[in-house]
């Protein structure tokens, strides 16, 4: 079996993080339950893979532990998608507003700077021939969230190919709760306390080999920006991607 050692070993993952993930998985089941025909998410629609999106250091390194596992499993199937990593990180290196060694975004402004950013770009982790997530179990919170009505500072948003027919009332009973304790920002802080980077990164960066994703990472020119934002103000919103 072919060796790949950058990813031999498992990323340091805190423990809590399979709470989390149970939590928002029932969320998730829940508001698919309430939410009947209405929602339309199926295996294959990839709408939601589409476009760069600001992840958090706990979201990589859950996406690492599962490449890694990937690795053990499916060395082929997970050379390929850290391949698509690399060939992102390729695409969107130009200029791409992070540090020069670490892969960070800039505190506060690493959604507003990937706002418009490759909204087509595939996301690293997506199998271009099934239309399937080949990290699925370890995908990021955005991902885990994605599909119901789900609440933030700017209203309440849904995917524009779900909930047609639906009347803003019966689009909020089927709203999603995500991580209502906070738990994410409590894990964050435990790896943080243990040296961990700070800061939010990308999917591709986070599954990139580490001397493409960071060595030569920094370059001088115009801002990336990311994929629209799927929330809004006012009645609910429907958007095409994140």
């Amino acid at each position: 079996m072919p060796r790949y050692p950058f990813l031999m070993r498992k990323p340091h993952l805190p423990k809590g993080d399979q709470k989390l993930v149970q939590i928002l998985d029932a969320a998730l089941a829940d508001a698919t339950e309430r939410s009947g025909d209405w929602l339309v998410c199926r295996s294959g629609c990839t709408q939601c893979c589409m476009g760069v999106f600001a992840i958090s250091q706990l979201d990589a390194a859950r996406l690492q532990h599962g490449l890694a596992e990937l690795f053990r499993r499916e060395p082929e199937r997970a050379q390929a998608v850290r391949t698509r990593a690399r060939d992102a990180v390729t695409r969107l290196l130009p200029g791409f507003p992070c540090d020069s060694h670490g892969g960070i975004l800039p505190a506060d402004e690493a959604e507003r700077m990937l706002e418009d950013i490759a909204i087509d770009d595939p996301c690293p982790a997506l199998d271009p021939a099934t239309g399937t997530c080949d990290l699925y179990d370890s995908r990021p919170i955005t991902c885990r969230a994605f599909g119901p009505p789900v609440r933030s500072e700017d209203g309440l948003g849904v995917c524009e190919r779900c909930y047609h027919g639906a009347t803003d009332e019966q689009i909020r009973a089927c709203e999603m709760e995500v991580d209502p304790d906070d738990l994410e920002s409590k894990l964050l802080k435990e790896m943080e306390a243990k040296g961990g980077p700070v800061g939010k990164t990308i999917v591709a960066l986070a599954l990139a080999d580490e001397r493409l994703q960071f060595k030569h990472l920094h370059r001088d020119g115009g801002a990336l920006s990311p994929p629209p934002s799927r929330r809004g103000t006012g009645p609910p919103q429907r958007s095409k991607g994140r």
